[in-house]
């Protein structure tokens, strides 16, 4: 079978690529275990000098894997050169704190001596979207391997061109051969290599419904997963809020990576008292937004990755019109080639319409007006995601009591909601589960394994019932 890398914004074919067979998937996974068991042994600095080394390679050849994100699935070059930035920043960190987060932590007992290690669990099988193709790779990849692991990567089907670079920038590095592995296979062969008794745990970032599927087959063969799903993040604006810096800043967060973030705010929940105010300048700011050929360092939105995707969008923007939404800007796909959808925002939602219900991935922002505080936070938390949120008030001692209250992995408070390595990452409910970044997520894929010393024959414990 071929895979096709097509350029989203022009519709042309790129590049096609040969699928691997079950029997060179299955080979690739026995030399990833076979490089686990001898990485397991490494030093946390022969560890280090790996991850940094893979950091520079990807600031050295920055504008190479920009230029390859952006022509594979339609991301702002701007924005793509950022991403390469955000991952070599990864690897950095983790190079020079993964030490600290996987030490030793000793426990007070009745023992000669208890502590508590975190050993690597072995090849850890990463299942990775489109939206951010270097970027949610080398999040779970770089933390993952400094804890000792190997990583084996089932990318996208549309970004083959990134799946492959990432490998071969693991080798560029001088990681040993097979810890890090590409596999290019369709997602008909993903249940099968979960079951594989060399892959150890999973990791996937994706929608609800192939989480769903993921977490089953996971399950099905008690294997450790973190999960991160979709997302209908809520913008909530109170009152009090400063207007213009929200209203510029909602532009940026619902419009990221042309609308296709996870973490994008999608609904954007208003305190009746500046509800007009506030759309005025927020439609405002998102139809100065330069649309257009991504490879263009003055655009700021792109087209969608695919075409399916655009026509979901279509379908979700009309049936919510239907239902008494009104485009205050955009409304429609863009006239020629490429996946373009403008810009949107749409006020006059309501709880029922798709745009508020479901997930939609693209450039399109739903307002809603809230009767006040207590009301916005009801509608916040109606919804069946739980990953980011925004709240935005000038009262920052009342914000931190509302962020209690929101259902979400995250929430940010005057600002847009972003992925760092130093915090944990996450979601809840129809989001996922685990987390990953921070010193949270490199203890995911480790076996936190007490061990307890005493004196030959001597009690251990205070009781000898389980």
């Amino acid at each position: 079978m071929v895979m096709q890398s097509i350029n989203p914004a022009t519709e042309e074919v790129l590049e096609s690529f040969e699928e691997l067979s079950p029997r060179e998937a299955e080979q690739a996974l026995e030399q990833a275990d076979r490089a686990f068991r001898r990485w397991r042994t490494t030093s946390f600095e022969e560890r280090a000098a790996c991850m940094h080394a893979v950091g520079r390679v990807l600031r050295e050849q920055k504008g190479r894997w920009a230029g390859l994100i952006t022509a594979e699935m339609g991301k702002p070059i701007v924005e793509a050169e950022a991403e390469i930035e955000k991952c070599a920043w990864n690897c950095d960190f983790y190079a020079e704190h993964a030490p600290r987060f996987l030490a030793d932590e000793h426990v007070q007992t009745d023992a000669q001596e208890s502590f508590v290690a975190f050993q690597p669990l072995g090849v850890v099988l990463a299942i990775m979207p489109w939206n951010f193709p270097f970027w949610q790779v080398l999040r779970f990849a770089a933390p993952a391997l400094m804890a000792g692991n190997a990583a084996v990567l089932k990318h996208a089907s549309n970004v083959p061109g990134c799946a492959l670079a990432i490998a071969e920038i693991m080798e560029q590095a001088g990681l040993p051969e097979g810890l890090f592995r590409t596999l290019l296979v369709p997602g008909s062969a993903v249940e099968a290599l979960i079951a594989n008794p060399h892959v150890q745990a999973v990791t996937l970032t994706g929608s609800s419904e192939v989480g769903e599927k993921v977490a089953a087959a996971a399950g099905r063969n008690l294997k450790k997963q973190v999960l991160e799903l979709g997302g209908s993040d809520p913008f909530v604006v109170l009152a009090d809020a400063d207007l213009d810096a929200a209203a510029k800043t909602a532009a940026r967060a619902r419009n990221q990576n042309s609308g296709q973030s996870c973490i994008a705010a999608k609904r954007f929940i208003v305190e009746e008292p500046v509800a007009d105010a506030f759309t005025e300048k927020f439609a405002a700011a998102v139809e100065a937004l330069q649309v257009g050929d991504p490879s263009r360092r003055e655009t700021n939105v792109g087209p969608l990755a695919r075409g399916d995707l655009r026509e979901t969008l279509i379908l979700q923007v009309e049936e919510s019109v239907a239902q008494g939404a009104r485009a205050v800007i955009g409304g429609s796909p863009l006239d020629g080639k490429g996946y373009f959808y403008a810009p949107t925002v749409l006020e006059g939602v309501s709880e029922v319409m798709p745009a508020f219900r479901q997930e939609t991935f693209g450039p399109v922002a739903a307002v809603l007006r809230a009767r006040d505080a207590e009301d916005a936070i009801r509608l916040a938390n109606d919804t069946e995601y739980g990953l980011g949120s925004n709240l935005w008030t000038r009262d920052t001692e009342r914000g931190k009591q509302l962020a209690r209250r929101i259902e979400a992995g995250s929430v940010f408070i005057n600002g847009m909601v972003a992925s760092d390595p130093r915090l944990p990452f996450g979601g809840i409910k129809r989001s996922g589960y685990g987390r990953e970044l921070g010193a949270f997520g490199i203890r995911e894929f480790t076996n936190i394994q007490t061990i307890v010393v005493s004196e030959a024959g001597g009690p251990s414990a205070r009781t000898s019932t389980e």
